[in-house]
């Protein structure tokens, strides 16, 4: 099994996150908040590039890639904090019509699930319901909810639904474990994201703050917080990057079970790096205008997605 990024994957990892770079700055995606956490036009640049139909074959109108580069992107994703659906639209790439090119946003939800919360539905053109018997679409404007006031994630607004119809079914149980497990992963790479951006974040910021006229990077409290960010963030990699190969080439070893353990991994790293992140910035770590409180609620919120670290936990546990 090789872990190593080889030429062609540095580049694509390089190129999205010079694409995220320029069209997702940090004042961008605060911006978006007051937009359903979605922008159309950022949302078709954001097809422009593949990233919907990464994993689809060429001749489907995708980029013909797997697992193993799909990880990759959304671990940038993840650390740019790109907004939006684009999980649940890259899953639907291929099912859905117009997803893979961005003309419609695709969001989803879990069942059972009690209760009912749907992320970004007024942004959303469909939503594809996850289930035991498989996937069933249903139309956006289908679906009414009470939108949640204040939710964890600002970026990630939120509606509570009572119920919703039945959609079309567009896939049978096989296919949606094959989400689940597909997803579980993509969600730790974000995740991963999450985390090795809060290292970064994190260490800028001890190089420039000063306190008894020296960087607070230089006390050894401090020291040993990064240090213990930058260890969780390199295991996650780890645990992430081989999910990712397993699932390309299950013969290295059991997909299943490397789903689990990266998004326990990667969810943990995630959670505690963004907690990390905010006590190194002391006191202003917990303002509003500061970008620490972002990656942790963003963190909060993907922990949830295809299960909690409690379930992975659980579901490793079992596999032992």
């Amino acid at each position: 099994m090789d872990f190593d990024v080889n030429e062609d994957e540095a580049a694509l990892q390089e190129g999205i996150r010079s694409f995220c770079a320029g069209r997702f700055d940090m004042e961008t995606v605060r911006g978006l908040a007051d937009s359903a956490g979605v922008d159309r036009g950022l949302w078709r640049e954001l097809a422009d590039t593949g990233v919907f139909g990464l994993r689809l074959p060429e001749a489907d109108g995708g980029v013909g890639l797997g697992m193993t580069e799909a990880v990759l992107v959304f671990e940038e994703l993840g650390r740019a904090l790109v907004p939006g659906p684009v999980l649940a639209t890259h899953l639907a790439s291929g099912l859905v019509d117009g997803a893979v090119t961005g003309e419609r946003v695709i969001g989803l939800v879990e069942r059972p699930a009690h209760p009912i919360l749907v992320e970004h539905l007024d942004a959303l053109d469909a939503l594809v319901v996850v289930d035991d018997d498989g996937l069933h679409l249903v139309e956006a404007d289908a679906v009414s909810g009470e939108p949640v006031g204040h939710p964890l994630d600002p970026l990630t607004p939120l509606h509570v639904v009572a119920d919703l119809p039945a959609g079309e079914a567009i896939g049978g149980p096989e296919d949606a474990a094959r989400w689940r497990l597909e997803g579980s992963v993509l969600a730790a790479a974000q995740l991963l994201g999450i985390a090795g951006a809060t290292v970064e974040l994190g260490t800028a910021y001890a190089k420039e703050r000063e306190q008894f006229g020296k960087p607070i990077g230089t006390f050894q409290a401090v020291k040993h917080i990064l240090a213990d960010m930058l260890t969780r963030a390199e295991v996650a990699r780890a645990a992430v990057y081989a999910a990712g190969v397993t699932i390309d080439d299950p013969s290295v070893g059991d997909p299943v079970r490397a789903a689990h353990g990266a998004k326990l991994i990667a969810g943990e790293a995630g959670i505690a790096n963004g907690k990390a992140c905010i006590q190194v910035h002391g006191g202003m770590g917990f303002t509003w205008e500061v970008d620490a409180h972002l990656y942790l609620k963003r963190a909060f919120v993907l922990d949830t997605v295809f299960g909690g670290g409690d379930m992975h936990a659980e579901a490793m546990a079992a596999l032992v």
